[in-house]
């Protein structure tokens, strides 16, 4: 027999989403017009097949397949509207597809929404009684977990508290423990645990960790926090648009989502000021990140345009950032090149070149900074150039290491600084 767990076949999900076409706002004479003109223009519109300007199809799902063997902790990955709320509703029998075929093999409990199956005028006695119920557990089976249900959604003063008076945090506690401890065959569990504490994010994470090690349940798991993903799940399934990119092992899966919208920016990692407030004497005006393929390793190389009102010597710093936004390499271009650094008034610039860098494959971010002598900050550009090195992007290498084994930290050092005008 098949362990597969789950299993999806062309899945789609299709909304119909209206667009206001009137003035925002409406007299009680022109809207009783409006749907009175509406009423009786009815068969004309029958005959019509101009297609309506007022509403518009969105696909939140399309075509998706997967499978999920018992036992694994999945985790769905992606950006906000990619799908994965949507997908979740429909392994949940919430929503209905629109198109597509699901067989789940076993009991599903799931964990989509704070406070989805209470009642708020009940007691949270009363509604682990009818929420277990919800689950298909009979009052004995509910009764036998009654006390570690308790014990871990550490809600014991409250018991008898209506829910209504609960927290978002106590809510999030007292559901999650419910649907971990009611033996599903199926954990299904939402972003919703981000309501909670962080000790208590740690303790559900644990227990999901537990219930599929050593009692054989599949977790599924949505989360924007890519720690929770990468500690708890084996494997994971990068959504994009309502489209499956990529189900694979949990670290492939990660890499690829924060590397994933870096690839069309490589073709233009190029940062120009739009904007100039507060007006400042000295800012950068351009910035382009250039990967120099004869060197065997990356290095940067930043074209630098600094506009400068006065004459003056200034020191550029550089900071990289990994796709979690933790700071991996710093630099700083002062005392070693600080003659070259020299503003004359008007446009300046310069090509900044740095010794090559050991950094592994992944999605990266450039922040460039502009100081006088070290320590007076004068323009700041936080994130202004995204990159991703692996060996098809940018520098196109034969990388032999991996985020995954560690981000690592590294000084910049810098070979040279040109002016370019």
């Amino acid at each position: 027999m098949s362990d597969t767990i789950i299993k999806v076949e062309g899945l789609s999900k299709r909304y119909i989403i209206g667009h206001e076409t009137q003035e925002r706002y409406l007299t009680l004479r022109d809207t009783v017009a409006g749907r009175a003109k509406k009423i009786f223009s009815f068969p004309s519109r029958l005959k019509s097949q101009k297609k309506d300007p007022s509403k518009e199809e969105f696909w939140a799902l399309k075509n998706i397949d997967f499978e999920i063997k018992k036992g694994e902790r999945v985790g769905i990955i992606g950006r906000n509207g990619a799908g994965k709320s949507t997908l979740l509703k429909i392994l949940s029998r919430i929503t209905e597809p629109s198109s597509g075929r699901i067989n789940i093999r076993g009991r599903a409990a799931s964990l989509l929404e704070v406070g989805t199956g209470f009642h708020p005028e009940l007691s949270g006695r009363e509604n682990i009684y009818l929420n277990g119920a919800i689950l298909g557990m009979s009052r004995a089976e509910i009764r036998l977990k009654f006390d570690e249900i308790v014990s871990f959604a550490e809600v014991e003063k409250f018991l008898d508290t209506p829910v209504k008076r609960y927290s978002s945090g106590m809510y999030v506690r007292l559901a999650f423990s419910v649907a971990a401890h009611l033996e599903p065959e199926i954990l299904i569990v939402d972003e919703v645990l981000a309501v909670g504490d962080a000790q208590f994010q740690k303790k559900s994470l644990g227990k999901m960790e537990d219930v599929s090690r050593n009692e054989g349940r599949t977790i599924i798991l949505v989360s924007h926090n890519m720690a929770a993903i990468k500690g708890l799940c084996t494997d994971a399934i990068f959504l994009h648009k309502g489209e499956k990119v990529l189900q694979g092992n949990v670290y492939e899966s990660l890499e690829k989502y924060l590397s994933f919208d870096q690839t069309e920016l490589n073709r233009e990692t190029r940062w120009k000021r739009e904007k100039f407030f507060p007006p400042k004497n000295i800012y950068v005006q351009e910035a382009e990140l250039i990967d120099d393929q004869t060197k065997d390793k990356f290095s940067l190389l930043v074209n630098l345009k600094i506009y400068s009102s006065s004459s003056a010597r200034i020191g550029v710093n550089f900071r990289i950032k990994d796709g979690m936004g933790f700071p991996i390499a710093l630099g700083c271009v002062h005392y070693d090149h600080s003659e070259k650094l020299t503003l004359e008034p008007g446009d300046n610039e310069f090509a900044i070149s740095s010794f090559p860098l050991n950094m592994a494959i992944g999605a990266y971010k450039l922040s460039i900074e502009i100081v006088f002598s070290g320590s007076e900050v004068l323009d700041t550009l936080e994130d202004c150039i995204q990159f991703e090195l692996n060996n098809e992007g940018l520098a196109k290498r034969k990388y032999g290491l991996m985020q995954s084994w560690g981000y690592g930290s590294t000084e910049i050092i810098f070979s040279d600084v040109k002016r370019t005008n």
